[in-house]
């Protein structure tokens, strides 16, 4: 009923007298999308006529707390809506069942939305439309946004709105609370919107092209106020006839988030030039349509803004940045993309690539025995860290024959694995000691009046590279990397001061990466014991391995979390339970835990690594995992952070790798020795003390991971910008 009611009032269009006009659904669709309300979020629209976008946020939140969603199938309605095929209506017909809201999700959500409309016809509309959509009692009030002060204290978590484009009959007459003054609806509604946001709230509003570039001070103020005070993320130039056959109005869609435009200094300009319908009084369907693209590329853009990393404007598309500085110039804050020349973007594109045989030559190892002392340190594919540097410890050296100097490495000389797993791992040899190289590396002797070796270095650490390198690799089970292959991989060669440059730029980031390695690596927490405290068992205070009979009477289809081995860290308490799994699936041949549980891994290499953690937010409060964990359950007098931190200090691991029983690489660490640890058992409250300082301590270190992973990125979009990605 509520489908068939939006239909016949998307055909029954027309214009008021309020300047209204019917948004077409697939541009609030786009809209909603783009502005993604949650559940918990207080959405309004203050000109909400139909509450086409009251509607669609309803129905997006729905459809994303439904475990039938499917965002593949979504993907594929979006890139072929409004083509009036089979299709198409089987997915938009598609009903979601909203099972994830529970009951008060579903009461505050109705509670939740809000409308505003001065017409008494639309707010009859809107009101028959929300309860025809299940809302009981729709909170839609007629309303004078722009004159009365009754509702102005009211601030929501979004705001969506197509408001009035003109005055209406008689005019306004605008309260003095405004920061902008004006007699323009369109400027007061936008200051409405903008003020009326929580401070990280978010809004997309459509607006004439009057808001975009018109030269009065009331224009001016507005746009100065959106760019300068953190309101205005972008800005999405529409198609001149969206709004056929009422008007041909151009038109474009502000893009307000209060959290994101603080996180960057730029407005986004994106052009849409086709909507998927003609420009005609018919506004037919057509093939043309760039609505899914642009949302893919906004997207991928508000990810770079969340993650604070660059982000590199795809080959073709219709967006652009523009600094703030730029448009405060000459004061007028000019929000036309055109003026900034569409399309416009600074790329190494121009930078010409070449085959690695034209610039390097390439030469096969050496093959000898190693010993512990001799001329040459022989460098092997097992002395290469995972990350391309060389490993210090437990070098081996051979004594070099004569006349065999190509084995030789000069600093700065690349070395590249060419056989096994790890095929492509690249070193830098950055030693001014004397080497050589074993025979299973290949060595790149680089011209390098035309390519600095830092450079291809990074370059190796590119998708661009292991595009390249994963086709050029034969012998299947066992991969196989021969020079003559490796002289096909294809080099891009910027100039020499601009390779320098890059360089330049890449070592900063990656002396702050090694300098917060340094911190990662290097850290272990520290307790001085004190000779007063108590030493117990591990078996006193805690239950080792509880029965999973515990949980014998719930219903097989109980979810509860699943941690495989890979999901445990080593050296870092936390892990995400992100996978579920049905009790019936598990009950057999899997570990049992609870949250609060200390999870530690008993087989080697792991329990060696250091794996372990304590489970935190498991669905129901129940997990199974590897049968390779022991559980520690605490008693009340010992903190689950204080055994942690025993179970993964060096004594613990030095103690349980002598009493390993078992062979190869199946020794597993005994119940018994895990039992029988001993561990200092001060009180309660000095228990937690401690814990309070590391766990202040590990802050600093998962920081310090994090800042590895945010510069090891802008190395990778650093080089990626060569080929323009």
């Amino acid at each position: 009923m509520g489908d068939a009611f939006e239909y016949l009032l998307s055909v029954l269009g027309s214009q008021g007298d309020a300047g209204q006009f019917r948004t077409p659904r697939h541009i609030i669709d786009f809209m909603v999308e783009l502005i993604d309300p949650q559940k918990h979020e207080r959405i309004l629209d203050p000109a909400c006529g139909t509450a086409g976008f009251l509607i669609s946020s309803y129905k997006h939140i729905w459809k994303n707390n439904s475990s039938n969603y499917n965002p593949a199938e979504d993907k594929r309605a979006f890139e072929l809506q409004e083509a009036r095929i089979e299709e198409l209506g089987a997915l938009n017909g598609k009903r979601y069942n909203g099972d994830k809201l529970t009951p008060d999700d579903r009461t505050r959500l109705t509670e939740n939305i809000s409308g505003y409309d001065i017409s008494p016809d639309m707010v009859r509309l809107s009101l028959v439309n929300l309860y025809l959509h299940g809302f009981t009692e729709p909170h839609i009030f007629e309303y004078d946004t722009l004159t009365s002060e009754d509702r102005w204290n009211e601030y929501y978590d979004i705001v969506m709105a197509n408001p009035p484009f003109m005055s209406p009959k008689g005019g306004i007459r605008p309260h003095k609370r405004f920061s902008v003054e004006s007699s323009r609806s369109e400027v007061l509604f936008v200051d409405y919107i903008a003020e009326h946001l929580t401070p990280t709230g978010r809004a997309a509003i459509i607006v004439p092209e009057g808001i975009i570039f018109q030269g009065g001070s009331a224009y001016k103020q507005l746009r100065k106020m959106l760019v300068e005070e953190n309101y205005l993320v972008g800005v999405i130039s529409l198609p001149a006839g969206v709004f056929n056959p009422y008007s041909g109005v151009k038109t474009s869609i502000l893009w307000i988030d209060k959290s994101l435009a603080r996180k960057t200094d730029k407005i986004l300009f994106v052009k849409i030039s086709n909507d998927g319908f003609d420009l005609g009084a018919q506004r037919k369907p057509i093939k043309k349509n760039d609505l899914p693209r642009a949302f893919q590329h906004i997207s991928t853009y508000r990810q770079s803004l969340e993650k604070g990393i660059g982000f590199d404007f795809p080959e073709g598309s219709s967006l652009m940045q523009v600094n703030r500085e730029t448009l405060a110039i000459n004061g007028d804050f000019n929000l036309s993309g055109e003026r900034f020349k569409f399309n416009l973007r600074i790329s190494d594109d121009k930078y010409i690539w070449v085959r690695l045989g034209e610039i390097a030559n390439v030469e096969y190892g050496f093959t000898a025995s190693a010993k512990d002392e001799g001329e040459y340190r022989l460098i092997r594919i097992s002395d290469i860290n995972d990350d391309g540097t060389l490993k210090m410890l437990n070098p081996k050296y051979i004594d070099l024959p004569k006349n065999v100097n190509q084995f030789i490495l000069r600093k700065d000389d690349i070395l590249v694995a060419r056989t096994g797993a790890t095929y492509g791992k690249t070193l830098l040899f950055k030693e001014d000691s004397p080497a050589v190289f074993a025979s299973f590396l290949i060595k790149i002797s680089l011209d390098r009046n035309k390519i600095i070796p830092q450079f291809y270095w990074y370059f190796t650490k590119t998708d661009k590279y292991w595009e390249q390198a994963k086709e050029l690799v034969s012998g299947g089970g066992q991969p196989q990397f021969n020079g003559n292959a490796l002289k096909e991989i294809k080099v891009p060669i910027p100039p020499l001061p601009i390779q320098q440059e890059i360089v330049a730029e890449i070592e900063g980031y990656q002396k702050i990466i090694d300098g917060a390695r340094q911190v990662v690596e290097n850290y272990k927490p520290r307790i001085d014991i004190d000779p007063g405290w108590e030493m117990v068992q591990l078996g006193e205070v805690c239950e080792l391995n509880p029965k999973k009979s515990e949980v014998a009477h719930l219903p097989g289809n109980t979810e509860i979390s699943f941690i495989p081995m890979a999901r445990i860290n080593e050296n870092q308490v936390n892990f995400e339970p992100k996978e579920s799994k049905k009790i019936s699936e598990v009950y057999s041949g899997y570990t049992y835990f609870r949250d609060d549980d200390v999870l530690v891994a008993k087989v080697t290499p792991c329990f060696e690594n250091g794996k372990a953690g304590i489970a935190k937010g498991l669905s129901n409060g129940i997990g199974f995992g590897s049968s390779e964990l022991y559980v520690l359950r605490c008693s009340e007098i010992v903190d689950s952070m204080w055994v942690y931190v025993w179970v993964t200090c060096n004594r613990f691991r030095e103690e349980g790798k002598t009493k390993m029983t078992g062979t190869g690489g199946l020794q597993r660490v005994p119940k018994d020795f895990v039992s029988s640890f001993l561990i200092p058992l001060p009180d309660i409250d000095t228990q937690r003390s401690i814990v309070a300082q590391i766990m202040e301590e590990q802050h600093i270190v998962s920081s310090n991971k994090r800042l590895i992973e945010i510069y090891d990125q802008k190395i990778k979009d650093r080089m990626a910008k060569i080929w323009g990605n």
